[in-house]
């Protein structure tokens, strides 16, 4: 092992475990979701987050990171990719409402959609690139990938849980059409609010 220790491991699950409940894309998205459509039909949602961010980490500790940076057009091709993406999810919020008995006009993300998001998540991308690079806790690649990634996966499943509890607590308050209205148009705000980091690359 290199530079195993109890303080290593304390900062690592501290990182993912804050990093995991700030907000950003994913828990905006949560926490719609939850008022929208409750904590049940959500959880194909979470798992999809957690797992699939799970995967992300794993995958970039094993060199992914490094294929672009050999191929930057590939890189600013995703990017560009996930602001579309994230523009059109938070048209998707800004226009979701609630879902009475009988209504299926309206649905949940459903697990793949969660998973693939996680690659065109800017927040998301921040995270793992910055946990591999700078908790190295196992000399193996592989090892060290797995570790992380599995640390990554236990701090945030308390954290997509919570985030979507907490929209679906909100629902009473939030039972006026209006005051509704009001809240998914300010959770499409915020998420498009979250991608200035990444435009301002552009300049």
């Amino acid at each position: 092992m290199d530079g195993f220790s109890s303080s290593t491991l304390a900062a690592l699950f501290l990182f993912a475990f804050s990093s995991s409940f700030t907000p950003g894309p994913n828990n905006m998205m949560l926490l719609a979701s939850g008022l929208n459509f409750g904590l049940r039909r959500s959880i194909p949602h979470m798992l999809g987050v957690d797992l699939g961010f799970t995967a992300m980490v794993f995958l970039i500790g094993m060199g992914l990171g490094q294929v672009f940076s050999r191929f930057p057009t590939l890189y600013l091709a995703l990017k560009v990719a996930g602001i579309l993406y994230l523009v059109w999810l938070a048209w998707r919020i800004a226009h979701s409402g609630p879902v009475k008995e009988g209504q299926v006009k309206a649905r949940p993300m459903t697990f793949l959609e969660a998973s693939a998001f996680q690659w065109v998540n800017p927040k998301a991308w921040m995270m793992a690139v910055t946990a591999i690079a700078t908790y190295r806790v196992f000399e193996d690649a592989t090892l060290n990938a797995l570790f992380v990634a599995f640390n990554f996966m236990v701090a945030n499943f308390p954290s997509v849980v919570v985030w979507v509890w907490f929209g679906q607590s909100l629902r009473r308050l939030l039972s006026n059409p209006r005051a509704l209205t009001f809240f998914n148009w300010s959770m499409a705000g915020l998420l498009m609010l979250s991608l200035w980091p990444v435009v301002r690359e552009f300049w």
